[in-house]
């Protein structure tokens, strides 16, 4: 049987070192971090007191009113970057929208919306807080909001899978398309905890970076003072459409989407398996989708959280699936610009990969001055390189155990 190929033939992007894929490119390229102290409220006694946001968005320039009043802001960091996407791939005017799928994950959904309107039940009482709390919160409403906006009515998923949510967003829609199920996909993940309670939690959770007086230089993966990730917000959105259907339409692609893989580490609630088997078995499952040997790809874009458990660990289960080509790869993190937005945080890297593969250039890792020992592998440190790039792996790796492994491919006339 003939599978489908996917096409890329739309980005957008909302993140802390740019919002739009031209902005934000320019900031990758230069090695521009977007992290600094948290100023959407007072953080003093958290011990974590910086955060990756996205404070060059002004949704009311980008959204409408009604909208606005209905969604929490992770919806609408999703809206903004789908707009810029579909834009992009440039969908004439009698597109049937009937058959585009819309495929948006999200870890947590509106955790911000519900701290501040649980906050005003708690302090004013019964039938005082948002009416729309309950819809606006849950993590599936920026897909929805997505169909809403667009007028697309094909199949409506949200994966609610951790920090693996936009991997796994981008992998089913890319298995809605081959399977005939929908012609295009608007893809990718959004997340927005950037509140009081939210960074708490992760705060007891020992998770987050506490070098607040150094915000540019604390997410520091590969390194060997790395102390944890830095909160952000951010969503990345990629159109998909079968290659049948983009050529049918004169659209311009961007790179191909040529594999995906899945597992679960079933280990640790927060903590990966430290023999790295879940994430090789996905980077492996990948590979074999595309129908790549591990010789054939030449850039990962890491997990890369700055976290000391997984960067050792996802070096380790790079070189155990790469073997003496992990050495000849260029393994980079976005995260180290702009903080880990979460659930976000895959769909933005997929734009990411795109990007490297359009501009034959790979982004620096920055703050890496101090390589940890156990991390031995070349994360391109310092300044972007030019490459020749046929095929980008990506890595998504979340809470609970759940691997979501991304293969893109170079488009040869883009």
């Amino acid at each position: 049987m003939t599978v489908r190929r996917v096409v890329v033939t739309g980005t957008g992007v909302c993140a802390a070192n740019g919002t739009g894929v031209p902005a934000f490119w320019e900031s990758l390229r230069a090695g521009r971090s977007g992290i600094g102290p948290i100023t959407r409220f007072d953080p003093a006694g958290l011990c974590s007191r910086i955060a990756g946001q996205v404070d060059d968005l002004d949704p009311e320039t980008k959204l409408g009113a009604k909208i606005r009043k209905r969604t929490a802001r992770f919806a609408q960091l999703a809206l903004v970057a789908a707009q810029e996407a579909i834009t992009e791939a440039a969908w004439p005017a009698a597109f049937d929208r009937e058959d585009v799928a819309v495929v948006v994950g999200s870890g947590i959904g509106g955790f911000d919306h519900l701290e501040r309107e649980h906050q005003a039940f708690v302090e004013k009482g019964i039938g005082r807080f948002h009416p729309l709390t309950v819809p606006m919160i849950i993590p599936n409403m920026a897909a929805g909001a997505i169909a809403m906006e667009t007028g697309c009515k094909g199949p409506n998923v949200c994966p609610v899978t951790a920090c693996a949510s936009g991997a796994h967003a981008i992998g089913e829609a890319l298995d809605l398309l081959r399977d005939g199920r929908a012609a295009v996909a608007v893809a990718g993940s959004a997340e927005c905890t950037i509140s009081p309670w939210a960074v708490d939690g992760y705060c007891m959770l020992r998770a987050l970076s506490t070098r607040n007086d150094s915000p540019l230089t604390a997410s520091r993966p590969f390194s060997a003072t790395r102390d944890g990730f830095v909160i952000a917000e951010g969503a990345g959105i990629v159109v998909l459409e079968t290659l049948e259907h983009a050529e049918a339409r004169g659209a311009a692609i961007l790179a191909e989407v040529a594999g995906f893989g899945m597992s679960s580490d079933g280990h640790h609630i927060t903590a990966p398996d430290p023999s790295g088997r879940g994430a090789v078995r996905a980077m492996r499952a990948a590979l074999a989708d595309a129908g790549l040997a591990p010789g054939d790809v030449q850039v990962v874009n890491a997990h890369g959280t700055s976290t000391p458990l997984n960067d050792a660990t996802e070096t380790r289960a790079i070189k155990e699936v790469f073997g003496d080509h992990a050495h000849r790869l260029a393994v980079h993190s976005t995260k180290s610009m702009i903080g880990h937005s979460l659930g976000g945080a895959a769909g933005i890297e997929a734009v990411v990969c795109v990007l490297t593969l359009r501009h034959q250039t790979v982004h620096p890792t920055i703050n890496l001055i101090d390589p940890d020992p156990e991390c031995d592998l070349d994360y391109v440190p310092g300044a972007a390189r030019a490459a020749d790039v046929d095929a980008v792996m990506s890595n998504a790796f979340g809470f609970g155990g759940h691997n979501g492994v991304l293969v893109f491919r170079r488009w040869p006339e883009s």
